[in-house]
C-alpha cells in the first residue's frame, strides 16, 4: 500500500493519542515469561515484531521464521539455545539474512550451545539444538548491538549458574541494557553491572508477578516530530508514558528541547507543547544546527534528523554506527530520501550530517526500505508539504494504527495504487 499525505497539515487539534506498548519491552517480558510463567503481562504492544516473538516462544521444533524482527531474531537464538530439547530452524526475510548475528551465536557457542550457521558464516539461518549450558562465563566487544547483550542477560537466570558477561571497549546502547537488568530485577532476580561486568544469577522460580508495559517512546518520536513542526501553541497528549521510563528513546524530552517542545507528565499522560521557534528565547533567532550523540538512542535518528529538515535546521548526529545493520542501512536512506526532498546531506559510517536551509520539494516519493522507521518519520513533513510514502503498510512491524492516528490529528491521506 502507498499512500499520499496531502499537506500542509495547518492545525493540530488538541486530543490525546493511545500508545500501544512498548515493543522493546514486551520483547523481553514475554521471553521472561517463558522462562517464568508465574509473570503476568498487561499493555502488550500490537507490533508485528511482538507477535512474531509470541509465536517463537511458542515453537520446540521445525522452522521459525521470524521474518524481518531483528529483536525476534537475536532473543529467539538465545532462548532456543538454552532450552533443552529444542531443535529448531531459525531464519527471516532476505534482509534478516544480511544482518550479522556471529556475536551472539560464538558468544552462546562458548558457553556450550549447540548452533550451526546454514548458509553464510556468521548470518541467519541458524540450525539451534537446545541444551543445559554448564559453562557461564563469557566475553563479547561491546560495541555491538545491545540485542545481543540482552538476549544473553534475558536467558541467563534459566540457565544452571547464571551469565557473567565481560564487555570489551566502550558500551553502546547502555539504556537498554539498563532496561533489561531492571525488568530482571523487578522479578526478583540478582543482577550486578559494574565497570565493564554484568552478573545475572540463576533462578528457579519467580513470585507472581504483574508487570504492566509503558508505551513506546520511540513511537512518541513522531509525534513529537509533527508538534515541532507545528505552529506555537499546539498541544497534544499520549498515553502512557512514565518520567523514570527503563527506555533509551526517553531522552526525546531533553532533546526537543531545542526544537521548541516542551514536555509534561500528568498521571501517566505526557503532554507536548510547542512552546516557541526557539526554546526559553523570546525573539531569538533559531539556532543554525544542532549536534546530538544519539549512541544511547540510535532509534530516534530518522526523526531527528527529519525534523530539522523541516524546520530549515542542520544537524551533526554522531554515535550511529547500529544504524548500517538495522530494517535497512539507515544512514543511506536517509541520505537518499533527505536528497529527494531538498536535502544537503552526507553521511558515513557512525555519522549524519545535514547542512541547515534548502527548500523543501513536494510531492516526492519517498522508499521505505522494508523499514517502519523510514515511513513514520518521514511522515510529519506533510506539514510542510504533500509528499508519498510507498509501501506505508510497513508500520505495522512497530505501530500498526500510525497512519489511523495521524488521521486524528487532520491529516489527509489517501490510499494511492502507484
Amino acid at each position: 500500500m502507498n499512500i499520499y499525505l496531502e499537506g500542509p497539515v495547518r492545525t493540530i487539534p488538541d486530543t490525546e493519542i493511545r500508545m500501544t506498548g512498548s515493543k522493546s519491552e514486551s520483547n523481553r517480558l514475554l521471553l521472561l515469561q517463558s522462562i517464568f510463567p508465574e509473570l503476568q503481562i498487561e499493555n502488550l504492544s500490537n507490533a508485528d515484531d511482538v507477535k512474531v516473538m509470541q509465536e517463537g516462544l511458542k515453537a520446540r521444533s521445525g522452522t521459525v521464521d521470524i521474518h524481518h524482527a531483528g529483536t525476534a531474531m537475536r532473543f529467539l537464538t538465545a532462548f532456543f539455545a538454552t532450552r533443552e530439547g529444542s531443535d529448531v530452524t531459525l531464519t527471516g526475510s532476505s534482509r534478516m539474512q544480511e544482518r550479522p548475528i556471529e556475536v551472539l551465536v560464538e558468544a552462546l557457542r562458548e558457553l556450550g550451545a549447540d548452533i550451526t550457521y546454514l548458509g553464510e558464516r556468521g548470518y541467519p539461518p541458524l540450525h539451534i539444538r537446545g541444551k543445559s549450558l554448564q559453562r557461564f562465563r563469557v566475553s563479547l566487544p561491546a560495541d555491538i548491538s545491545s540485542q545481543y547483550i540482552s538476549a544473553l542477560l534475558l536467558v541467563a537466570p534459566g540457565t544452571p549458574s547464571g551469565i557473567e558477561l565481560e564487555l570489551l571497549g566502550k558500551i553502546t546502547s547502555v539504556p537498554y541494557i539498563r532496561m533489561t537488568l531492571s525488568l530482571l530485577e523487578s522479578l526478583g532476580i540478582s543482577t550486578e553491572f559494574s565497570g565493564n561486568r554484568i552478573t545475572v544469577k540463576h533462578a528457579q522460580r519467580i513470585e507472581p508477578k504483574t508487570l504492566r508495559v509503558e508505551s513506546d517512546w520511540s513511537s512518541a518520536s513522531y509525534f513529537y516530530s509533527i508538534v515541532a513542526l507545528s505552529l506555537p501553541g499546539t498541544r497534544l497528549a499520549l498515553s502512557s508514558y512514565r518520567p523514570d521510563s527503563l527506555q533509551g528513546d526517553s531522552i526525546l524530552v531533553e532533546v526537543y528541547k531545542q526544537f521548541g517542545v516542551e514536555s509534561r507528565f500528568e498521571g501517566s499522560s505526557l503532554h507536548l507543547e510547542k512552546v516557541s521557534d526557539v526554546p526559553n528565547v523570546k525573539g531569538a533567532i533559531p539556532p543554525k544546527t544542532i549536534s546530538l550523540h544519539l549512541a544511547d538512542a540510535p532509534d530516534i535518528a530518522q526523526t531527528v534528523a527529519v525534523t530539522c529538515f523541516g524546520l530549515g535546521m542542520g544537524c551533526k548526529l554522531t554515535g550511529l554506527h547500529t544504524l548500517k545493520i538495522k530494517e535497512t542501512d539507515r544512514l543511506e536512506a536517509l541520505k537518499n530520501e533527505l536528497s529527494k526532498m531538498g536535502a544537503q546531506i552526507r553521511v558515513s559510517e557512525n555519522h549524519l550530517e545535514l547542512d541547515p536551509g534548502g527548500k523543501i520539494l513536494s510531492n516526492k516519493s519517498i522508499a521505505t526500505y522494508n523499514d517502519h522507521r523510514m515511513a513514520m518519520a518521514f511522515a510529519p513533513l506533510a506539514l510542510k508539504t504533500s509528499l508519498f510514502i510507498e509501501d506505508a503498510g510497513v508500520v505495522s512491524k512497530s505501530y500498526p494504527d500510525f497512519w489511523e492516528d495521524l488521521r486524528k490529528l487532520n491529516f489527509r491521506i489517501r490510499k494511492e495504487a502507484r
